[in-house]
């Protein structure tokens, strides 16, 4: 029976008057398998912060009535700690000392690339110590994944993946026990890059299944060769699903 294990949800807020870029970051914070809401102003920010109870906030500086300065003010004023990273366009150094000294936690320049503010949130909530983030750990039968580390292990033992296949695996663990399409899998590892050629998806799970599977001392008892009950299963029709076999 396949075992799923994760933290509670890491819930975001997204402050930003442009909304592409808001829905963005929540967007991806969503795909880290996080709850994420967006706001476009200083007031619905706070109006959201309030009913949300978010365990940390993106904040854009500039935005069409409070300022983010002004937003952090009042929410340290109603008495709440959440951590705060600023995102804006104004990179004076002013503008970085003020965010720093004023209660914020970090400080990032548009543009941007989201993979470090993803990474940078990461690790103010580790500082933090948030409770809904002190592990990042997704378990599917003996198929261990440290998210934070990235490191696979199989029964104890370590499994060396490329990038993509770690992206692949992590996919199907997340959504474990759900059923994955090769449409899914291919929107989500890469993106619209490949316009639709599956076949990238069939390779990435077959050398997945091989790393696996395999015992590492030349078991071979299965059709595929391999020495360990196979996790990552076809549904014909349907597409690709991360669990244990039913005995």
């Amino acid at each position: 029976m396949q075992h799923y294990e994760r933290v509670e949800k890491v819930r975001l807020l997204v402050v930003d008057d442009d909304p592409p870029i808001a829905d963005l970051v929540a967007t991806v914070a969503r795909y880290e398998g996080w709850e994420a809401v967006t706001a476009n102003s200083g007031e619905e920010a706070l109006r959201k912060a309030a009913g949300f109870r978010p365990d940390i906030v993106v904040l854009d500086l500039m935005l069409p009535d409070v300022d983010g300065f002004g937003v952090l003010d009042r929410l340290r004023r109603s008495g709440t700690m959440v951590p705060v990273v600023f995102l804006t366009a104004r990179d004076g150094v002013a503008d970085r000392v003020a965010g720093l000294t004023r209660g914020g936690d970090d400080y990032l320049v548009k543009p941007f690339a989201v993979e470090e503010l993803m990474a940078r949130l990461r690790t103010v909530l580790r500082r933090s110590a948030g409770p809904s983030f002190q592990r990042s750990v997704l378990r599917v039968a003996d198929l261990t994944m440290d998210e934070d580390t990235r490191e696979v292990r199989r029964g104890g033992s370590p499994l060396t993946l490329t990038p993509t296949e770690y992206e692949v695996l992590r996919y199907l663990m997340r959504k474990s026990p759900t059923v994955l399409t090769k449409a899914q899998i291919l929107d989500h590892v890469w993106e619209y890059g490949f316009g639709g050629r599956s076949n990238v998806v069939e390779l990435a799970v077959s050398r997945l299944r091989r790393k696996l599977d395999e015992t590492g001392a030349g078991g071979a008892d299965d059709a595929g060769g391999a020495g360990r009950p196979p996790l990552i299963h076809t549904v014909r029709g349907f597409g690709y699903v991360i669990r244990q076999a039913a005995e």
